[in-house]
């Protein structure tokens, strides 16, 4: 089984249909997104609708709890970002519609997959303790452990902190999948391939230049 795992594609369309492209170049049965899909923009619909057509299995992500949770008629701005902020999620819910709104609603906050190794790949937009907390490729063994819990699975595959990185603790696998469309590299997005065979699992991470 090949995967094509990406996370925080914010609504960037054009970045992700890039990544699909080469994506779609290297080979993959299933895409993986890890959350935040969506906001704050430029493309919302559009990128629902690639995701959609690719049959992507989606985690939610913080972005996408609160666009589908937070009512943005009740908030209150303290200052001209967060007006602009309000504005914006308003438009949000404009352009998605109802529909789409409830679907991100009902979204997991994790999924686990058994691979053909017998391995088990969790799949979560910040870590197996707390999805709103990101491991990320600073931290120390002791920091990611203390967020990987009891029962992390084989590979955890996740986002959240929009920086790639692949890590071993033990017999643990991490792989950050980074940001397709806010990656703090000006230009590049993000991807990894994983494959799965009865031999094993393989992790590719690999980056593209946005045109």
């Amino acid at each position: 089984m090949r995967f094509l795992c990406i996370s925080d594609v914010h609504g960037h369309a054009a970045a992700l249909r890039q990544v699909l492209d080469e994506g779609l170049a290297r080979g993959f049965d299933q895409l993986i997104v890890c959350g935040d899909l969506l906001f704050p923009g430029p493309d919302p619909l559009e990128t629902w609708r690639l995701l959609v057509q690719h049959n992507a299995l989606c985690i939610q992500g913080l972005t996408d709890r609160a666009v589908a949770t937070v009512e943005p008629e009740s908030l209150k701005a303290d200052n001209e970002e967060q007006r602009q902020r309000i504005e914006r999620l308003l438009s949000f819910h404009d352009e998605l519609g109802e529909l789409i709104v409830a679907r991100l609603s009902r979204l997991k906050d994790t999924a686990r997959l058994p691979l053909e190794s017998g391995h088990e790949m969790l799949i979560v937009h910040g870590s197996p303790m707390d999805p709103t907390e990101p491991l990320t490729a600073d931290m120390d063994d002791d920091e990611i452990d203390a967020l990987i819990g009891d029962d992390p699975a084989d590979v955890i595959v996740c986002g959240g902190s929009h920086v790639p990185f692949v890590r071993e603790l033990g017999d643990i696998r991490i792989v950050n999948v980074g940001s397709v469309g806010e990656s703090p590299t000006p230009g590049v997005a993000n991807a990894v391939r994983i494959e799965t065979s009865a031999l094993g699992v393989e992790i590719r991470p690999f980056d593209v230049e946005l045109r």
